[in-house]
């Protein structure tokens, strides 16, 4: 676990719970369109700027995580982004139902991301810690760090992925039978390890 990944504390807002809601809301699509369910909200003055999902299976794109499909509709709206800054997330918030890959944190990072949010750590390719501290960790030149918050609806996240992988990815290449697979709802609580589920 790293350090951003703390568990919620008794006093977290419900703010911080409704956002990732309306997260996990734009993963459960995800998952009713065949793709891996995750699903993200950006939050700028209280109010949704941009919500996504994955679009990988979609599009034959691999770039298109949530994240990134926000971003660019974010930065496609001029009212979204009233001034070319060097940061023009600088004021926003992320809600993602999954630690951003290393990939995504990435951009966060270049695009000045005030904060993140997520459900459940990504233990194969997560940047803003599990993995790879993209977030924070690693120094860059000019790009701000920024702070990534784990655990905030944690078992909701788990098992949404869960339930997409008993399921035949029939837009795999060469999809596999999956039919003796049985959702396992048993989550193991956090550990220093990180989310090891």
């Amino acid at each position: 676990m790293s350090e951003e990944d703390v568990p919620p504390s008794a006093d977290a807002t419900d703010g911080h719970l409704h956002w990732m809601r309306e997260a996990m809301d734009m993963a459960e699509e995800a998952l009713a369109a065949a793709e891996v369910p995750v699903g993200c909200v950006f939050v700028r003055d209280g109010r949704i700027i941009a919500r996504a999902r994955n679009r990988t299976n979609e599009l034959r794109n691999a770039t298109r995580h949530a994240e990134l499909e926000a971003i660019d509709e974010i930065l496609a709206d001029a009212t979204l982004t009233p001034a070319v800054t060097q940061y023009p997330l600088s004021e926003t918030t992320l809600y993602v139902t999954v630690e951003p890959c290393i990939m995504c944190a990435s951009a966060l990072r270049q695009m000045g991301i005030k904060e993140v949010f997520y459900g459940c750590g990504n233990d194969r390719f997560g940047g803003c810690g599990s993995v790879l501290g993209v977030n924070s960790k690693l120094s860059h030149p000019i790009h701000a760090p920024y702070k990534a918050h784990g655990g905030y609806l944690r078992e909701d996240a788990i098992l949404v992925l869960r339930r997409f992988y008993i399921t035949e990815n029939t837009n795999a290449p060469i999809p596999k039978a999956k039919g003796n697979r049985v959702l396992k709802t048993d989550i193991l609580p956090r550990s220093s390890s990180g989310d090891r589920d």
